[in-house]
């Protein structure tokens, strides 16, 4: 019998893919906690802010290696956000904390990574600025999100720049970023990457509120 769908979990196609289930189902006889697997999500993310903050001081080879690091740790961080949710609902082991694991992490991780490519950008004195903005904004979004479900309202998830969405824009310009010597940049792609991502988390953030003050209102 499957599961009935979660409003509180965000839809996405990939839990129903093979590999995630056999993830989740190896999780589960290693007996490891969906808490764990929320909290590897933020050393995940830290080490993709590190890898960035490092790339903005070094050059050559070191620095695209560093570069690609932090995107396949962002993707890492997302694939535990993915897992923490099958161990603890399809794989039966939710606690009545589970969601403050689930939720707290993200903001931080989301600020880690978005505050950590800001001061990558060693080339412009506004670069960690930027950053800051964007990682606040997109902290945002999701506080409305929670504060509406408080207020007895639905989840939005909705985007433009809801977290899946700021994460393949960071690990893409993460990946050309590496070869940005090719045409004598340095940093212009991750800073135009944290700008599309603080813009659309503005938009988001009014989106969702609007969506929250309607339901509401409609009562």
């Amino acid at each position: 019998m499957l599961p009935t769908p979660d409003p509180k979990r965000r839809p996405l196609a990939t839990r129903e893919r093979g590999w995630a289930k056999a993830f989740a189902r190896g999780l589960n006889s290693a007996g490891i906690s969906p808490d764990v697997v929320s909290i590897m999500s933020l050393v995940f993310a830290v080490g993709a802010a590190a890898a960035l903050w490092a790339s903005g001081r070094s050059g050559g080879a070191a620095r695209a290696l560093e570069l690609l690091a932090a995107a396949a740790l962002i993707q890492l961080r997302l694939l535990c956000n993915m897992l923490d949710g099958m161990v603890a609902v399809e794989g039966g082991h939710a606690t009545p904390h589970g969601e403050l694991f689930n939720d707290m992490p993200d903001r931080f991780a989301d600020l880690a990574i978005l505050v950590g490519a800001g001061y990558s950008l060693t080339a412009f004195a506004w670069g960690s600025t930027l950053g800051w903005i964007a990682g606040v904004l997109a902290v945002l979004t999701a506080y409305a999100r929670v504060l509406g479900a408080s207020m007895g309202a639905r989840h939005y998830f909705i985007g433009p720049m809801a977290k899946p969405q700021r994460m393949a824009v960071l690990t893409v310009a993460c990946v050309l970023s590496a070869f940005e010597p090719v045409v004598g940049w340095r940093g212009q792609i991750v800073a135009l990457a944290l700008a599309i991502v603080a813009v659309g988390s503005l938009v988001t953030l009014i989106r969702r509120t609007l969506c929250i003050v309607a339901e509401v209102d409609a009562r």
